[in-house]
């Protein structure tokens, strides 16, 4: 993958709710043409951190960057040229699902919204449900139209949230395999939030883990899971995520 100058830069960014230091001073950037795993147990700090990036939350110091963008100033330029999709977030129940896209479609401002939706639709194998009622779709197909409307306005950055959920690992395997030829054909850059670790392993770049609102470790899933002593990645967040956190990093490992 060829990376370029950076989308993402993040800098000296924290977030305090009342005694509570959701994120604390983290530092990172996500390239063009790459794909970034954050990484870390509930509460960790990635949803707020997302939140942070999309402009949701208003960071209690730092800075967010975005295409070179400063995110408190000009969000809403950036917020056109990228995208964000979890299985978390529910759309209109009534609505069906090409209702819903069309709905986000006319807020990017498309034309030609239905040639769209069709494109969409056959790439990722939605033309079965797509006209049926969102609250009647399984979750699995949920996390399928979640993930359409992400792409919607072809992101220069997209954002995922457990972008796997609830699919069967067929359907699994070739939506990593569309993410990744997406983001060769387009040059984007993908940050994704999981914890799903041989997704993150086979799909990322540069792995962020947090604990406590901390990156705790950062590096290739290579370089992680050598760094650690382990076999796989889910096995270096396994011993990360356990250990104390006043244990210096370089004596954790995994004990097999």
């Amino acid at each position: 993958m060829s990376h370029g100058n950076p989308i993402i830069s993040v800098s000296g960014l924290s977030k305090i709710f009342g005694t509570v230091r959701a994120v604390d001073n983290i530092n990172f950037t996500v390239s063009a043409g790459s794909i970034t795993g954050l990484l870390g147990a509930n509460g960790a700090g990635k949803s707020t951190t997302i939140a942070m990036l999309l402009g949701l939350i208003i960071p209690t110091c730092g800075k967010v960057e975005i295409f070179g963008l400063d995110m408190l100033k000009t969000r809403h330029t950036a917020l056109a040229h990228m995208n964000f999709s979890s299985p978390y977030i529910d759309l209109p129940q009534r609505l069906t699902g090409t209702q819903n896209l069309t709905v986000y479609a006319r807020l990017y401002g498309l034309s030609n919204i239905p040639h769209r939706l069709a494109k969409l639709a056959e790439e990722l194998h939605l033309s079965g449900f797509i006209n049926r009622p969102y609250r009647t779709l399984s979750s699995g197909q949920k996390t399928r139209i979640m993930l359409a409307k992400s792409l919607l306005n072809e992101p220069k950055l997209l954002l995922l949230d457990e972008p796997t959920a609830s699919l069967d690992p067929d359907t699994a395997d070739w939506i990593r395999q569309y993410l990744v030829n997406y983001q060769r054909r387009t040059n984007a850059a993908i940050l994704l939030a999981s914890h799903n670790m041989p997704e993150v392993e086979q799909l990322c770049d540069q792995v962020l883990m947090l604990q406590g609102g901390n990156i705790i470790t950062r590096g290739t899933p290579a370089e992680l899971i050598k760094t650690h002593g382990a076999g796989t990645l889910e096995e270096v967040f396994l011993a990360v995520a356990r250990q104390n956190k006043n244990t210096p990093l370089r004596s954790v490992r995994y004990e097999k």
